[in-house]
């Protein structure tokens, strides 16, 4: 363990719950419970660079209401099996790309030998390789990049860091408070590599990092949001 990293970090963390944030992705206690649809439904409407409070819950919410409170959709397959232009697929979603993205990840997801769906949602989050995420079957579909691909892992209750601004903010102001890393965001991968250096040399898990970073550099509205909707 890295004194220097632990002293910096326990400064940010400083009466942050990233402990209680990151147990609720862990153990799927938050808005979307453990409905596997639900989940890979969060991740889809992620994939156009949405706010969580004004954007992802609002096109879940109404996906939830056509398709899975009114027993439309009850699985991966069932999900798998819409069309692309359902009426009601487009009216809970708009975007193509976030449809798209969501049926195909629920093709690749209901192919797995597992038998329940969530099931197979946590062994893919497992196995997958954020570092080959363009070789993964899911990683690979047109409109998945390296921070929806990491989000569906974390969503799937996974140790998982997202490359996104507020996560790169943390990673740079980190650096300057150290004097020497290897913390580096050029890129997203480089970005996660030293997201995952930080929990290697600290006693903050993955997961505990990247909501560390949500919380200090997300701004009020959207943090307001996603905490009462845990």
């Amino acid at each position: 363990m890295s004194q220097a990293v632990q002293a910096v970090l326990d400064r940010y963390a400083e009466e942050v719950p990233c402990g209680e944030l990151a147990a609720t992705f862990r153990e799927h206690r938050r808005w979307t419970g453990d409905d596997s649809t639900l989940l890979l439904a969060e991740a889809a409407a992620s994939t156009t660079g949405q706010r969580f409070g004004d954007g992802i819950k609002p096109a879940v919410t109404r996906f939830r209401e056509a398709f899975v409170a009114s027993g439309r959709v009850d699985s991966f397959d069932e999900l798998a099996a819409l069309d692309l232009e359902d009426e009601e697929l487009v009216a809970a979603f708009g975007a193509e790309r976030n449809r798209h993205v969501l049926l195909e990840a629920a093709r690749v997801l209901a192919d797995r030998p597992e038998n329940e769906d969530l099931a197979a949602l946590i062994a893919w989050a497992s196995d997958a390789d954020q570092y080959r995420y363009d070789e993964d079957p899911v990683g690979s579909i047109a409109g998945v990049g390296p921070s929806s691909f990491q989000y569906l892992r974390q969503l799937a209750g996974v140790e998982a860091i997202r490359p996104d601004a507020n996560v790169a903010a943390l990673l740079e102001a980190v650096a300057d408070d150290l004097e020497s890393s290897p913390l580096d965001t050029g890129t997203d991968l480089r970005t996660i590599a030293s997201g995952e250096w930080l929990a290697l040399v600290s006693s903050y898990s993955p997961l505990e990092i990247d909501r560390l970073a949500w919380w200090t550099f997300a701004d009020a509205d959207e943090r307001e949001a996603v905490v009462d909707d845990r």
